[in-house]
């Protein structure tokens, strides 16, 4: 099996051929020098995963078998990163690290506090987010590419929170002077889990109140104060051994 999985955008069923091209292509045939008679794993990103074995390589192009096809199982409960941008130098490392903790879906928020300012260029940055979840995804054979939404603003976190809630789901506010520790907070019950990370300068007053107004629970991680870039990867990897995740 190959160190990665590598995407593609249907699988076909077993006994079939798949063709794998463009920049999945030319990172197999051409980076990794996947030759016939290998064996490498397919995923569509969204929970199809196939094993499959090299019949035809050509320079960016591989042509396979493919053996078997299945559907991994999504993780539960599901959890949601609501992540302050953090400074440009390690904005895509918090994504990459978020997503080979098991993140399901990165929202990336403009929050008070934050350095960074992605006005005028929020598309950029969304993209450059999506591209590191993929290659993060596929190094660490994730079957689920994880969602990248849009840029978010603190009015439209605080409706996320509050529809989080009202379906049942557990909203934890990072936060080093946190009234809570969070692992008290209920996750095993909880339908989904939002994480909200906030920037390097902290969540504001006005965005603690908001929050919590709302039903998050503002909590404090841990005893050390982490950077706004690997707090939600070690947030992810406490709910994964509080919950059924690991």
């Amino acid at each position: 099996m190959a160190a990665t999985v590598f995407y593609l955008g249907e699988i076909p069923p077993p006994g079939a051929v798949a063709v794998l091209d463009g920049p999945e292509g030319r990172h197999a045939a051409t980076v990794r020098r996947i030759r016939v008679g290998e064996s490498i794993t397919l995923s569509d990103g969204r929970g199809v995963v196939a094993e499959s074995e090299v019949v035809a390589a050509e320079k960016g192009r591989l042509e396979l078998a493919v053996l078997d096809r299945r559907v991994a199982e999504p993780v539960v409960p599901a959890v949601t990163v609501v992540q302050a941008l953090p400074k440009s130098d390690r904005s895509e490392l918090a994504v990459e690290l978020m997503t080979e903790a098991g993140v399901d879906v990165i929202v990336p928020w403009q929050a008070a506090r934050c350095v960074a300012n992605w006005d005028g260029k929020a598309a950029k940055g969304v993209e450059k987010w999506r591209a590191a979840a993929r290659a993060a995804a596929r190094q660490s054979r994730r079957a689920y590419i994880p969602e990248v939404g849009e840029v978010r603003r603190t009015r439209d976190v605080v409706e996320l929170v509050r529809a989080t809630v009202a379906e049942g789901g557990v909203v934890a506010a990072l936060h080093e002077s946190g009234a809570g520790r969070f692992t008290a907070l209920p996750f095993e019950a909880a339908k989904r889990v939002v994480l909200i990370v906030g920037p390097e300068g902290g969540l504001d007053d006005a965005e603690i109140a908001a929050f919590t107004e709302v039903g998050a629970f503002a909590v404090v991680l841990g005893p050390t104060v982490l950077r706004t870039s690997t707090a939600g990867a070690v947030a992810l990897g406490a709910l994964g051994a509080l919950t059924s995740r690991w």
